[in-house]
């Protein structure tokens, strides 16, 4: 029995195809687009005529792409006016926010310092809406409209993107920040994982190498996991998953911020390698802002003489090591992107790292295993951010041809 496709879901798929073909492409031809998207070059024609009528497309004149007949070719482009969207961060004692219009650039950003142990909920609260509030007047003022947010926390949110439901740098819990911002603002909202975001922003910076299944490790003070299967981000049924920093590596063992004992954070996570190298007991030091300086010190001190440090950096790699082990025996190894400041010290944590793996049912197949250093942590999760909110509108608004008013809060297509 065939299955028929309906007139307008084929139209929304090719739609949504086409806009999600410039999007990668920057500025393609219609010729380029057919080669990515298979489409004939009568359906581009008139479905990009479509696009660039609603004022989602525009043509770009003077493009690199040229004919067979040595003429150039005229490209096309996202509309950078057709709407904006706003992407946040909330850290250890900082919170930043960034206006993106929707070709992605960055039309405004904002930062503050707050203390995020100290302030009370509803403070945090307020701080978001007041960040998110300048932005979005901001925008207003240069005439264009923010259509969606995305809000990534250093913690677990819920599973719905409403809420951050724990985080070690506040002592408040189940913290409603969606629906506070969508209170205040009509706009829908995501709360991500800031983790998941730096997974997301890798895959679209480099697909070729951060496909269908690939792992993403952030080496901070807190040690965290964005992880990609068969091509989807993997999340959990009720919150944002992917905890690999507090998965146990020594039962008992030393103390964790998360006020458990054994995990791998309490070994690897920055104020982990600080406390042991400088051989501090565990209870309460817990260092919650260590400078990338010092850290870059303590990296270089360990590179220079046989001691202390060393031993700490060794002690990391050997805990991320077995962590990754016993996860490549449930996925098969995949290609690895140590993600953050302590990608920086990559050099004395990779030789005990790949010694812990060797040790593991999933280091049987080492010679798969690759890995990747992205220090810049910041800038992966404000671009994933970005992808997350900017895509969602390609695929769940304009390539419906639905008016802006009818955008609901879901989970944007990666």
């Amino acid at each position: 029995m065939t299955v028929g496709i309906r007139h307008d879901d084929l139209r929304r798929r090719n739609r949504a195809m086409i806009i999600s073909a410039v999007r990668r492409a920057r500025q393609p031809s219609r010729t380029e687009i057919a080669g990515i998207t298979g489409l004939s070059h009568s359906t581009i024609s008139a479905i990009s005529a479509d696009l660039i009528e609603e004022g989602i497309l525009t043509e770009v004149k003077g493009g690199t792409a040229v004919s067979k007949r040595g003429r150039p070719q005229v490209a096309l482009g996202l509309n950078p006016e057709t709407s904006s969207v706003v992407t946040m961060l909330l850290a250890l004692n900082t919170l930043s926010a960034t206006l993106l219009d929707y070709a992605g650039n960055i039309v405004a950003a904002e930062q503050c310092r707050l203390s995020t142990m100290t302030l009370a909920r509803d403070e945090l609260i307020a701080e978001a809406v007041g960040i998110v509030g300048r932005l979005v007047s901001r925008s207003a003022a240069a005439g264009s409209r923010v259509m969606r947010i995305s809000f990534a926390v250093q913690g677990v949110a819920d599973s719905g993107g409403a809420a951050m439901l724990w985080s070690p740098i506040t002592p408040h819990r189940n913290i409603r920040f969606g629906d506070a911002l969508e209170k205040a603002f009509g706009l829908p909202v995501t709360v991500e994982n800031d983790c998941n975001m730096t997974a997301v922003a890798l895959r679209w910076r480099d697909p070729e190498r951060y496909r269908d299944n690939f792992v993403s490790v952030l080496l901070s003070n807190g040690i965290g996991m964005g992880l990609f299967l068969n091509g989807e981000l993997f999340t959990g049924t009720r919150s944002s998953g992917g905890e690999f920093g507090h998965m146990i590596h020594i039962p008992d063992g030393d103390l964790c911020r998360c006020g458990r004992r054994g995990c791998i954070e309490a070994y690897a996570g920055n104020y982990a390698i600080w406390r042991n190298a400088h051989a501090l007991p565990d209870r309460d030091h817990f260092i919650a802002d260590i400078e990338d300086r010092d850290m870059l010190a303590l990296a270089e001190a360990a590179r220079t003489h046989d001691g202390p440090e060393r031993r700490a950096y060794a002690q990391a790699g050997e805990a991320i090591g077995l962590g990754l082990g016993s996860l490549f025996a449930l996925i098969d190894p995949a290609p690895v992107a140590m993600v953050g400041i302590g990608a920086r010290a990559f050099d004395l944590i990779e030789g005990p790292m790949r010694a812990a793996i060797a040790r593991t049912v999933g280091g049987q197949h080492e010679e798969a295993i690759s890995f990747a250093t992205e220090p810049d942590q910041l800038s992966l999760i404000r671009e994933g951010c970005a992808m997350r909110a900017l895509t969602f509108l390609d695929q769940e608004v304009f390539a419906a041809g639905n008016p802006p008013s009818v955008a609901a809060r879901g989970r944007a297509v990666a």
